[in-house]
């Protein structure tokens, strides 16, 4: 029987996806940005965000030259806003630190923000043509069932097992090839339900297909009841405008725009706008998922009769009248709560 790498390059000649934004004018750049939007993010998702961010930034040195807030406005709705912060920050570092070139060293890409031994083992096989396995989401899949490793591959024994197998596996010619081969496989037909066992090139011999144990590869994540966390915001509107705050950088939506979250609505109201100047209503609750948490937003609207001169526009805070440009990008729950405002009723 042909080794595993064989069967599945053949099967990548025929059937692989070789038309994909990133699999143009392939160069290190392009690579890596689609690799850092493709982490925990569908193709399908990623494909009109890569084409607009390209579009604006075709080059390392455009993005290490941009303003973050543009960055985050592009990112706005891809979701793990830190991907959009590490990929400006690793422009920075390839600009600054290696001339606008992107190192060939598996040590020196994963030095860069964000980048992991997986993400940089993709980007150096596809890129460069050098040979590194590789390990995201999908190739775990195809190898956790194909060599029934037992365990969930977010513990350190299951995955060091993975690495050893990726490692093997990896043929010495056509690397970059065989790389978007495996992904390739675990995308469109390894997937996580119902996968296509007979449309599969290594089929013959998945031992978790052979022994009828596909849905137990890979091992689940030990559950864990998903802690819940609650927020208050709040919705000060004039007739047109909202009033938005730029998040932290550390912490969720950081760098965003968002609504002011804070402790207690009145002290917010006395020390910003005076109390005498002010309406409260509560608004519809709010619940947005992350992956480790849910956040339950209390969102409290506040009529303001006329803008106060304590909360004017600055870096920092900004009057926001939905359609209009904004310096940035806003948390996308947040934009979604926003544009369900009726300003006209607020007059």
């Amino acid at each position: 029987m042909n080794a595993f790498s064989d069967r599945l390059l053949s099967w990548f000649d025929t059937h692989g996806r070789k038309d994909l934004p990133w699999q143009v004018d392939i160069t290190a750049y392009r690579v890596w940005v689609s690799e850092i939007m493709l982490q925990q993010t569908q193709v399908k998702t990623v494909i009109p965000y890569y084409q607009r961010f390209l579009s604006r930034f075709p080059t390392v040195q455009s993005l290490a030259a941009a303003d973050i807030d543009e960055v985050l406005e592009l990112w706005a709705g891809l979701g793990y806003y830190a991907r959009g912060r590490n990929l400006h920050r690793a422009a920075v570092h390839v600009v600054e630190q290696h001339g606008g070139e992107f190192p060939k060293t598996l040590e020196a890409m994963m030095a860069l923000p964000g980048v992991g031994r997986s993400t940089a083992g993709a980007i150096l096989s596809i890129a460069y043509q050098e040979r590194h396995p590789i390990l995201d989401g999908n190739v775990k899949r195809v190898l956790a069932r194909h060599c029934v490793v037992d365990g969930w591959p977010g513990q350190t024994a299951t995955a060091n097992q993975l690495w050893a197998i990726a490692e093997d596996r990896t043929p010495r010619g056509r690397v970059a090839d065989y790389t978007q081969a495996i992904m390739d496989l675990g995308a469109t037909l390894c997937t996580r339900s119902k996968p296509d066992c007979p449309s599969c090139p290594v089929a013959a011999d998945c031992q978790a297909r052979l022994a009828d144990v596909i849905e137990q590869y890979p091992g689940k994540k030990p559950r864990k009841a998903k802690p819940q966390k609650h927020a208050t915001m709040v919705v000060a509107v004039t007739a047109n405008a909202v009033f938005l705050e730029r998040r932290p950088a550390a912490g969720i939506w950081g760098g965003l725009w968002s609504l002011p979250e804070v402790d207690n609505v009145d002290a917010w109201c006395r020390q910003m706008i005076g109390e005498s100047d002010t309406t409260q209503e509560a608004c519809e609750p709010i619940r947005h998922s992350f992956s480790h948490y849910d956040l339950d937003i209390a969102p409290v609207l506040v009529r303001v009769e006329r803008l106060p001169s304590r909360i004017a526009d600055s870096s920092d805070t900004y009057w926001y009248t939905p359609g209009k440009e904004l310096p940035g990008g806003i948390a996308a729950p947040i934009r979604k709560f926003i544009d369900t405002l009726e300003f006209q009723n607020l007059e």
